[in-house]
């Protein structure tokens, strides 16, 4: 990370807090007792949205997902001493290098029960000392990145993974232990232990499961593989960051082992300022498509197959800190990222020491496995999920010629992966997630007919669905056939 009881528990985070305090009457024609309901019962059109639980398949996967792999390629890491952008790149024990080779061949263990589905390739370059203070010679930042080529949709690619890097509290000091257990080497044990898994098995679309270098100089890395897939006009769908996923407890103590918070960007950071506009006038600057992707992360993978709730936190990263998901968002990807519950900062960023009896540094003796397992379950669900559903649909409106109680809605197929139907999910506009589904059947486009259900007082949503009830995230619709400010 740079620095520039259970799911019925959890559920709890996301339900307003009761007033317990009367509203006083101040007005001599208010009735002195009002209804005791927070909200007048709203009209339902569809049915209430259900969870996406796990088929056989996906449940097999999930079963496969091993403790002791995820512990052991933790401590492996570790074992490395340093793994700094600037330590050395040739020592076959200690340093950078060492790590890399290291990962490269436990992809490579996967790539080869693949049967020929996955490759495994470095994204390379020099970066040179100048507008980058934390380099201070040239240096190789070199990411490895495994592909899982997709069966059906090959040419639609959802990436995953976290940084090997590591650094202690300064962070030009390539010489010094900067184990980087939890940040982190618990982000790139699950990307190897489900390329390991996903080997195997055959997804719709196509699956990178990376380890990035150089995150603790700038998210350089990152940077490099983003710009490398959009020079090559590689359609990426989405980017699932995993960045310290190995322990749910805090510097004071406090546990949350059965949560993992999902950071979601809101206006997409290459969005023009007409659509922006747009986005604001309706009132969609809570969907953008990475909260629209994180509302679907939640659907998919918080279950009792997974043992977590997926906690959205809308935001781009936590406070002055970032994340490689970011260079993806800036060039023009969907992007999301994983992270833990409760940080310790005593854990991260530091040197290895013992202050005042305290343990100070990113040690391996800190984590919790159990939670970093139950993490990787989650990516699990993610990535299965997203692959094997057919793509968004396309260019979504509603239509806004004239002004009525009714919603006409019009989209495109998806390219690629067929699709077996498609729905609208709507929500109240104060709800975090999406509380209701219309089905439509396979067609372009949506009258509802409704006045119950007013586009004025909902957030709606279109998603396509594909084989075996897989679906994609939902696509906010944007107005069309403006006759006035829109």
């Amino acid at each position: 990370m740079w620095s520039n009881s259970f799911i019925a528990l959890s559920v709890a985070a996301y339900l307003p807090l009761a007033i317990s305090t009367p509203i006083p009457n101040t007005s001599p024609n208010r009735p002195s007792v009002f209804p005791n309901t927070d909200q007048w019962p709203l009209a339902t059109i569809g049915k209430a949205l259900k969870a996406q639980l796990p088929d056989s398949e996906l449940q097999s996967i999930l079963a496969q997902v091993s403790q002791a792999n995820i512990e052991a390629t933790v401590r492996k890491l570790a074992s490395f001493g340093t793994r700094h952008t600037l330590s050395s790149q040739t020592d076959p024990h200690r340093g950078i290098g060492a790590a890399r080779t290291w990962i490269t061949a436990k992809f490579q263990e996967a790539a080869d029960a693949s049967n020929g589905t996955m490759s495994v390739a470095w994204n390379s370059f020099i970066k040179y000392p100048g507008d980058n203070e934390r380099i201070i010679f040239p240096v190789n930042i070199t990411t490895v990145v495994a592909t899982l080529r997709g069966s059906e949709d090959p040419e639609r690619l959802y990436v995953t993974g976290g940084h090997y890097d590591s650094r202690n509290s300064n962070p030009i000091d390539f010489k010094g232990d900067a184990p980087g257990a939890v940040d982190d080497a618990s982000g790139v044990a699950v990307s190897l232990e489900l390329a390991r898994i996903f080997a195997t098995y055959k997804p719709k679309a196509s699956i990178a499961f990376t380890a990035f270098a150089g995150e603790e100089q700038g998210l350089l890395g990152a940077r490099n593989l983003a710009q490398t897939y959009k020079n090559n006009s590689v359609n990426v769908a989405a980017m699932v960051n995993l960045d310290m996923v190995g322990n749910s407890k805090a510097e004071d103590g406090t546990r949350d082992p059965y949560n993992i918070r999902l950071f979601c960007q809101g206006a997409p950071l290459t969005e023009n300022s007409t659509i922006t506009t747009s986005r604001l006038s309706i009132g969609g600057d809570n969907d953008s498509p990475s909260r629209n992707l994180g509302r679907h992360i939640y659907e998919v993978a918080s279950n009792t197959f997974t043992e977590m709730t997926v906690r959205l936190i809308y935001r781009l990263d936590r406070y002055s800190r970032g994340g490689d998901h970011r260079p993806f968002l800036e060039s023009g990807f969907n992007g999301v990222r994983f992270v833990q519950p409760n940080e310790d900062y005593t854990q991260q960023h530091q040197d290895v020491r013992v202050k005042n009896g305290k343990q100070y540094g990113d040690l391996v003796e800190f984590l919790d496995f159990e939670y970093n397992t139950r993490a990787a379950k989650v990516v699990a669900s993610t990535m299965w999920s997203l692959a094997n559903a057919p793509g968004e649909p396309r260019n979504v409106g509603v239509n806004v010629t004239t002004s009525d109680n009714f919603s006409q809605f019009k989209w495109d197929a998806p390219l690629g992966l067929p699709v077996e139907g498609y729905e609208i999910v709507y929500r109240e506009t104060i709800e975090p997630h999406w509380t209701s589904v219309i089905e439509v059947g396979n067609v372009n486009w949506y009258n509802l007919t409704s006045a119950t259900i007013h586009k004025d007082n909902v957030i709606f949503g279109v998603r396509s669905i594909g084989k075996g009830g897989y679906r994609s995230p939902a696509v906010l619709p944007f107005p069309f056939g403006c006759s006035r400010n829109c």
